[in-house]
Formats: structure tokens, sequence, C-alpha cells
């Protein structure tokens, strides 16, 4: 296969505008988007003889007569050109007053505007080429909006875009991130149904997919609930595929259950039949309604006497899912998955539902699909389950994942089974990967590594500048605390885990739990095991490091003891959730509660040599307690707040007196007591306050 051809390089070399190739390969039925789609040494032969059958009929009198549709527009554009070089000719005093005619462009019509095709990594040079203008010119059209660049500064896109219209150019932001596929899809076929599996804790989602895989599947996940996103291809007998995707159902997930939302073509809610809605249902359906996906309800737990459907039915219609029964759409059934009751009922509404859909996908052409997990292996590197949307995986393949380039050395199905090829909706685990990919990473097979590596780079490069532009900045509330002397406590954290899919679930749920009076950090996290830099980083931030699903070398454990760093390892998320939780709340400040013990009425007053005054008092409410926190209040007026030094009944010392019994009493440091006085004794409770309480 011949060197691919883009069109900025093919436009430069016929000295044409990126456009005019752009709108000639189409009228030849090359496709063609942008400045950057790339054609075949072939294709562009023909663009050339094209051009070349345009110029050699330089202006024949039949030509107007043909009605040639591709050559007219093309014979009216041509003579556009020249017109610069007519006004080269025309006296200097006048050509320094031409800048002044620009305003003209400055307003076209949008109809006459060029449209090209510009990213955020483009420098003022790139535009220039791209439009196949001098840099000088591109320079002097910035000035006159007063804009000052240099030639490979990155100008401000919507200032880039305003300059362009001027110039008689529609310029389009191009998704750097998004590759842009240009290639004609032509070979569309049925592909298998991509379901998401949703639901609260412990409903049976994963329970499901063990009794339809007949796998043990839930023996492998600690505590019984699904650690990170896996997804699994199984194929029903007489019917055909289905593709499940198995999102966690505990609230710490939320992330990780949106995006598994965003790349299924149907939801199955499991809802139990004894709990009915739960938090986690609901936000299930959220992300459902968000995606635009149709729902299946799958109300479980049939085996159990407490089943109760329609109060299941009547709770999901108050968040507008009305199942057939209840007058709606919505598909449902009653099944049991630990019994596997009805099981296949559902399975057939969910091959029902994808027929009504008529889903297919082509299979033709450079593969694009979807990121749901990536996990970093000691053995292997960096890997990810990916489920190709369009095209078809091929070993070999260059691809850009994110800002990850690689090759696809290797790819197996979730039963371990290697595969050499795979078509859209088929889960495949990918070896290859150059970087560590994120979980919701578009994957796009590149013509070569070359490519996938410019990509990355750029899009690196762009990262690097917007991570410039944040963090490190004060606000108005630190400055607030500073001046008030106030300091937000922080909890720093470095979270290290097995899987891209966790990390995230648990950062977003941390994240979650910051409140005005203290905030939680997540100073660094990443895939694999701790490192030393990891621990010197704890120990310069003064932060924890907190492992899940991963062993600790015993050479770092040392290293961390060393440091007095604390690192804590977890199997289950949610116990990172509660022990977190439980040390911001240990971290807050108690609140504090005054209590009043009881009152006292001070009948007489004595004084006893190297003791003081003594109020010789008659208790009124409650008691009096030795060593409380006591207030003297004289004509309802607070005189004085101390604590009582000595109490006594007659002669004796005593811990308290009660309502009804008299006393003498004594308060520390303060001798200045009347009859008639009330003396009040009180102390101060604390109470440990919650998060919620702070919010």
């Amino acid at each position: 296969m011949g060197k691919r051809i883009r069109i900025y390089e093919l436009a430069r070399e016929l000295n044409l505008e990126n456009s005019e190739i752009i709108e000639e390969a189409n009228e030849l039925g090359i496709p063609a988007k942008s400045h950057s789609s790339t054609v075949s040494q072939e294709e562009a032969e023909l663009i050339k003889e094209s051009f070349k059958e345009q110029k050699t009929p330089p202006a024949p009198a039949e030509e107007p007569k043909k009605e040639d549709i591709k050559t007219k527009p093309k014979s009216e554009k041509k003579p556009v050109k020249p017109v610069p070089e007519k006004k080269e000719e025309i006296p200097s005093p006048v050509a320094k007053k031409e800048p002044a005619a620009k305003p003209v462009k400055e307003t076209p019509k949008p109809s006459s505007l060029k449209k090209i095709n510009i990213n955020s990594t483009m420098t003022v040079a790139d535009i220039a080429s791209s439009i196949d203008t001098s840099f000088e010119e591109l320079l002097a059209a910035f000035k006159e909006f007063d804009i000052i660049v240099s030639e490979h500064q990155r100008p401000d896109i919507e200032n880039a875009k305003l300059v362009l219209e001027s110039l008689g150019y529609d310029a389009q932001l191009e998704d750097i991130f998004n590759e842009a596929d240009d290639e004609v899809r032509k070979d569309f076929k049925p592909r298998a149904p991509v379901v998401t599996v949703m639901g609260h804790v412990d409903h049976g989602k994963t329970q499901l997919l063990d009794t339809i895989q007949n796998t043990n599947v839930i023996a492998g996940e600690r505590g019984g609930i699904t650690q990170h996103i896996g997804a699994y291809k199984v194929t029903i007998k007489d019917k055909g595929d289905i593709v499940f995707i198995d999102t966690p159902g505990h609230e710490a997930f939320t992330a990780m259950r949106a995006r598994g939302a965003q790349i299924t073509d149907m939801v199955i809610l499991m809802v139990s039949g004894e709990d009915g809605v739960m938090p986690q249902t609901v936000e299930a359906i959220n992300h459902a309604h968000a995606a635009g996906v149709p729902i299946i309800v799958a109300i479980n737990k049939l085996d159990l006497p407490t089943f109760n459907s329609q109060n299941v039915k009547h709770q999901l219609s108050q968040h507008n899912i009305l199942t057939e029964d209840w007058g709606g759409e919505v598909l449902s059934v009653e099944i049991s998955a630990k019994e596997n009751i009805n099981v296949d009922e559902l399975l057939d509404m969910v091959i029902l539902q994808a027929e009504m859909m008529e889903l297919e996908a082509p299979v033709d052409g450079p593969a694009r699909g979807v990121v749901v997990e990536s996990e970093l292996d000691r053995r292997i590197g960096a890997t990810a389950t990916v489920i190709a949307t369009e095209g078809t995986l091929k070993v070999g393949d260059s691809f850009i994942c994110g800002t990850a380039p690689g090759r696809i050395r290797a790819m197996s199905d979730h039963t371990g089974k290697k595969l050499k090829k795979a078509l859209p909706s088929t889960p495949v685990r990918i070896m290859g990967f150059d970087a560590m990919p994120d979980a919701g990473d578009v994957f796009t097979v590149l013509a070569d590594r070359a490519e996938a590596r410019r990509i990355s780079d750029m899009r690196l490069e762009m990262i690097k500048e917007q991570g410039a532009d944040v963090g490190g900045k004060m606000t108005l509330e630190d400055l607030r605390r500073q001046l008030l002397g106030e300091e937000q406590k922080e909890l720093r954290i470095i979270l290290k885990s097995d899987v891209a899919g966790s990390l995230e679930a648990i950062k977003d749920s941390l994240t979650k739990m910051k409140t005005e009076e203290i905030s939680i950090s997540v100073i660094h996290s990443g895939v694999g095991a701790v490192t030393k830099k990891d621990i010197m980083l704890a120990s310069a931030s003064d932060a924890i490091i907190i492992c899940f699903n991963i062993s600790i070398p015993g050479s770092m454990k040392k290293e961390a003891e060393r440091e007095g760093i604390q690192v804590r390892t977890y199997r289950i998320i949610y116990e990172i959730i509660d022990d977190i939780r439980k040390a911001l709340e240990g971290m807050l400040d108690p609140e504090e509660k005054e209590v009043s013990l009881g009152r006292a009425e001070v009948k007489k007053v004595y004084t006893i040599s190297g003791i003081g005054t003594i109020a010789g008092s008659g208790v009124i409410s409650g008691v009096i307690r030795r060593n409380a926190l006591a207030r003297v209040i004289r004509d309802s007026r607070i005189v004085f707040e101390g604590r009582l030094a000595d109490l006594k009944r007659f002669k004796d010392d005593v811990s308290e007196v009660a309502a009804g019994f008299e006393c003498g009493i004594n308060v520390e440091r303060f001798n200045d007591v009347h009859e008639g006085d009330i003396i009040e004794s009180y102390e101060i409770q604390q109470r440990q306050r919650s998060l919620n309480e702070v919010r």
C-alpha cells in the first residue's frame, strides 16, 4: 500500500487552497473532510489531472455552453487569484491605503465564506499555511484587531476565528481528542446489543451475569460486590449474541456507571423486589435517561416470600419509569437471578428490544471503539478492554487512544481466548499500549505508528498548556481565611489502584466528601505498585497512601515506616470511603453545647479565713456540682463566670447537691457574692459532627 498524501500537501504542490482541493475531491467521489484528510497516490493523481483539464482550455468560447457543473465554478474561481497581482501595479500611495479596505472582508456574506478546519494546537504559521497566505499577511490581519501574535504562537481560538472570518474563511474547530474518520463506510452488518446492567448494591447484578454465563464471577469478587467494570459476550442459543457490561452498584461507583451508560444500547435496571427503589437505583435511572437508552426493568428476588413487584413499580413510576402493565412502554420481568427463574424471558426481551432497534455497524474501514477498563500488568504492561463501535480490530493495527499511542500486539476475549480480529460489539482485551489509557477514552485505528505518535504528542502538549493555566491560584475564600487567621483543614491522599476504572470511581467519591471546613486532596494517583517516589511525595506533603487491590513490596513497607508514612490497603472500595469519612469527621471541630445542671439562690454570705466567701444557698432546680462551670446572676445580669471551687453540706465536702437541699458554695476567684444572687451550675458538652451536617 503506497504512502497516503494529505490534502494540505497536495494543495501546496498545486498552489491551490485547501478548500478547492477538498471540493474537487468530493466531486470526484474521493472522501475528504479537512486539510488533514488523506488520499491515496492514485486519488491524488486523479485530482491533479482534474485541475490540469481545467487549466488547458484557457477561455474557449464554447466553454459556457458545456454547462459542466464541475468546471464552471472552477473557471470562475481561478480569475480571483490574480487580483492581488493587479493591485501591485497600483501606485504606492494607493497601495498603502489598501489595508483600510479590509473592513470589507470583515462582513462577508455567510454563504461566501470558505470553510476551513483549525485546532487548538495550530500556530499562526500553521494557520497561514493552511489558507495559503503568507505569515506576514496573516500577522497584519491580527494587528488590525489589535491582537499581537508571533509566528510560532498558538493564538486564542476565538480570536483566530474572528481574524479568519475577516479574510473570508469560516473557521471550524476540530476536536483533536476525537480523530476524524475520513473513511466512507459501506459494509454495514447487524451487531450484538451492548447491555449495561445497573442498580443498587446487592440487588443481584453480578448474580444475573453469573447465571447467564454459568460462571462463578461473584466468587472472585471481594465482598460479593463487583470491583471494576467487566465486559462479557454471551451467546444465547438460537437467538444471537449479547454483550453485557457489569457496572458496580455501590454509591462509590457513580463515575463508572455513568461511563457504562454512554456506550450501551440499553439498560437492564435491576431492582430488588424486597428493598424496592434505592438511591443507586435512582442514579442508574438518571444515567440511562441522560444517555438516551431504553430501560428494561428486572425485578429480582422472586424466590423470596417478601417479594413485592407492585410496590417496586409504584416507586419506579415516581421516577418516570412506567412499565407496560402500568400504562407505560417500559418492558419489565420478574426474575430470580439466584434460582434462574425467568432469566430466559429477560434475555428474550433484550433480543426483542435489539430487533426493534435494528442495530448494525460498519465492519469495513479502520476500527473505532471505547475503552471500558484499563489495567497495568507487571508482565505485559498497559492493557485495556475495548468495545469496537465500527470497523474491524486486527492484530498489528496502529492506534491512538486518548493520549496513549500503540500497536495491537495481541487480543483476547473475556475467556482469555486469543483473537486475530474483532468485529463491532465484541469486547476484547488489547495489549500494546505505549502509555496507560483512561477508561472511557476513544480508541481509533490509524494508518501507522508515526501518525499515532504525532497525535499523541499534540494532545499531550495541549493538556500540558491547559494544565499551566489551572491550579495554584488563590481564591477569595482562601484570602478570607488567611486574613482571619483560619486554616482550612486538608486531608492529603496518594491513591494507587490495580485498574484505572476503580481509581476513577474512588477519586470521584472522595472529591464529593469535601466541605467548607475540611477538604480532601488527591495529590497523586496512578495504576500499579507503590514506589519510592510515592513515599517521598507523601513525606514531603504530609499525605497518606491508599492502596486498592495491590500489594506493597516489603522494601516499600520499610521505606514508609522509616519516613513515618501511613499506608492503608483495601480490597473493597466502599471500605475506603467509610474509613476516609471517619477520618474527615475526626478532623472536624466538635460542636459545643451548653447544658444547665442546676440553680441555687444565695440566702446568706459568710467569709471564712483562708477560704474566702462562702455563699449559703438553697438549690432551687437540678443539681449543683463541684468543679462544674458556674455563673453568678444578679438582677438578671451575669456578673461573673468561673468555676465552683468548693461545695459543702454542713461541714462535709460533697460532690453535688440536689434540688431542695441547702449547701455552702465557694466560687473560684470571686468573693463579691450578694444575698439574692443566683448561682447557675452548667457544663459544656461536645458532640462529634458528621460530614452531612457541614455540607
